[in-house]
């Protein structure tokens, strides 16, 4: 997968034909009617693993992909992100449950540049719940650096658009590991106490752990 002709960094993900289908299915619901002449190929019922008729398929595939990425509605539609990265959350996440945080990481880091990919035309708070499991798994892992950057990056975003159980476990995290790392985190502290004391009893408090584990079950 990429982004556009100049963007020279391919990401791959593997996918069934029966997975186009159903994400071609969805998309006609919505949007019928800007999609009347993209048609997604028609599956082979005979000779499906012959070279020829594998490369074929791919290629009319890649055409199909294309087309819909062409167009704006689909680009902007979070059934696109969807389709290409919810199986490898789905296993990222079942891996960080089972507290493999290596594999894990190394899926969500998949995940996450193919949505950095798709980002431009997507929901502005596309990255947090990728980049929150990121810094979940890192800190788990006693890699606090590279779990407080992550965290770090999923903070602003978070705080525009008003994320409020992220917001608070983010910060929880990043006071957690300033402390641990030597950092200035008088602020973040200061931000935190004032977000608990507002929201007392109207929102639930959990740990970051936890509110990533919940995303995918």
């Amino acid at each position: 997968m990429r982004s556009g002709s100049f963007d020279s960094h391919r990401v791959s993900v593997e996918r069934r034909y029966s997975d186009f289908s159903r994400f071609h299915h969805k998309l006609l619901q919505e949007f019928n009617e800007e999609l009347e002449e993209v048609v997604l190929p028609r599956k082979h019922l005979t000779g499906n693993f012959s070279p020829e008729i594998i490369t074929e398929r791919r290629l009319a595939l890649q055409d199909y992909l294309a087309k819909l990425y062409a167009t704006r509605c689909v680009r902007h539609s979070p059934h696109l992100p969807k389709f290409f990265t919810d199986q490898e959350q789905k296993r990222a996440h079942s891996l960080l449950r089972a507290g493999q945080f290596k594999l894990a990481v190394e899926q969500l880091h998949t995940v996450l540049e193919i949505l950095e990919k798709l980002a431009p035309w997507q929901s502005p708070t596309l990255l947090v719940p990728t980049l929150s499991a990121l810094a979940v798994c890192y800190r788990d892992l006693e890699e606090p650096e590279e779990a407080f950057a992550v965290a770090q990056r999923a903070l602003p975003p978070v705080r525009r658009y008003g994320l409020k159980n992220y917001r608070t476990s983010l910060l929880d995290l990043l006071v957690d590991l300033g402390y641990q790392l030597g950092r200035p985190v008088a602020q973040l502290q200061e931000e935190l106490t004032a977000l608990r004391d507002a929201e007392r009893g109207k929102v639930s408090s959990c740990s970051l752990k936890e509110l990533v584990v919940q995303e995918f079950i």
